[in-house]
């Protein structure tokens, strides 16, 4: 049953840069140390571990994505209700448990008290699945549950997260002593806390109440939806971003470097889907997964146009101001309309988008850390990071590059 199976939000023992993802909640939160992406993350050996191969640099579009070896446009030929997109993440979890391929999944439905709050969930059932539709806004313990599902017996798991918690799950897999574990991860950039989704969404509706659907679509829109039936989109240069306090998303968020959930045998997110959902098949596992979902989808190959540059210089620029805590630079609200207008028509768009978005973070990770916490550069910033900002002029400094030198010898012993 849902209640049984769902997590105690107690108070988790304090950590700095944590998302809370679940480790420190556990019979052994020391395990915080080897686990957590914010500490010394170590992408090839996990990449090595999950992938059988690290990201190949050479091959187009791993330097931004990580390993993968199908990428699609997709669609459920038939959308379920109440479905963020047209439901293929749950679609698949449905079928991993109809299947018998694992006998639980961990993933999140809806706070009984707050529908846009997380909470984390161990579904034994398919039908169960249903509940978990839709998109949540907060942090939530997701990795407490998996100590109660291996007491249960459950020796095959499915997991359905975002990336700092697909890496922590991986960090510590080999001592799970799991028979089989399918990861399905979805993408993430910035998260805030449930309290701080509302304020955003009184500043962006007068009825923030009555909002039941959000979403950042890659043609430069948010689409809100409310429980009467009514639909809103708002241009991104529209919406109040830089009137939010600093400290609206955390620096966790603001120096993430997997966006695109790379420890993850398939990543189901949109920002290269262009009004379709973009899957990036990682490994067999991943191929194993689509496949469950057989004549349901709908693939096709992924698009791209425009030019990322100009679109990521004006965000450095915006990022260089705040981060050294001075107010963003505003566009005049007579060309705004103009601008949202123009972007969607000759901006980055499909892979492009993507690629630029995974940009913008990893220029948004060396400068916020370099500010903020200067002495995590040379553990928080894996090497892959760098080539990404180098077009647009950031480069290591010299105690970076010693420390960089140093964490390849790590590596490399």
């Amino acid at each position: 049953m849902i209640a049984e199976n769902s997590v105690t939000l107690d108070n988790a023992p304090y950590r700095t840069l944590c998302t809370d993802c679940g480790i420190s909640r556990t019979s052994n939160p020391k395990r915080c140390g080897d686990a957590c992406q914010f500490i010394k993350p170590d992408y090839p050996r996990l990449e090595s571990q999950v992938h059988g191969r690290i990201r190949d640099l050479n091959r187009p579009d791993e330097l931004h994505f990580g390993p993968f070896i199908q990428m699609h446009r997709a669609s459920l030929n038939h959308p379920s209700t109440g479905a963020q997109w047209t439901g293929i993440t749950t679609r698949i979890g449905e079928r991993l448990l109809e299947t018998k391929a694992v006998d639980a999944i961990l993933t999140m439905t809806q706070d009984p008290n707050d529908s846009w709050k997380p909470l984390p969930i161990l579904i034994d059932r398919a039908s169960d699945m249903a509940k978990c539709r839709g998109m949540r806004m907060g942090y939530a313990p997701l990795l407490s549950l998996l100590e109660p599902a291996i007491a249960k017996g459950y020796k095959k798991i499915g997991l359905i997260g975002i990336p700092c918690q697909v890496y922590a799950l991986r960090a510590l897999e080999k001592e799970l002593g799991l028979e089989k574990l399918y990861v399905i991860g979805t993408p993430c950039s910035d998260n805030t806390t449930t309290e701080n989704f509302h304020h955003f969404l009184s500043l962006i509706s007068p009825e923030p109440d009555e909002i039941n659907y959000l979403e950042f679509r890659a043609d430069y829109h948010v689409e809100v939806r409310f429980k009467n039936g009514k639909k809103k989109e708002i241009p991104f240069l529209q919406l109040p971003l830089s009137t939010l306090p600093n400290d609206f998303f955390p620096l966790t968020c603001k120096t993430c470097v997997d966006y695109t959930n790379v420890l993850s045998d398939i990543t189901v997110g949109y920002m290269g889907g262009q009004g379709e959902q973009w899957l990036i098949v990682r490994n067999h596992r991943g191929e194993e997964l689509l496949k469950l979902l057989g004549d349901e989808v709908k693939l096709s190959t992924p698009g791209t146009a425009g030019k990322r540059h100009s679109a990521v210089v004006g965000f450095m620029k915006n990022v260089e101001l705040a981060a050294g805590g001075l107010p963003l630079r505003k566009m005049p609200n007579w060309l705004r309309p103009i601008v949202g207008w123009l972007i969607p028509k000759v901006g980055p768009r499909g892979l492009e988008f993507a690629r630029t978005r995974v940009e913008m973070k990893a220029i948004e990770t060396v400068l916020h850390l370099r500010r903020e916490q200067p002495a995590k550069m040379g553990s928080m910033v894996p090497q892959h990071i760098w080539p990404l900002v180098q077009a647009y002029g950031i480069t290591p400094n010299e105690n970076e590059m010693n420390k960089l030198a140093q964490s390849k010898e790590n590596s490399a012993s």
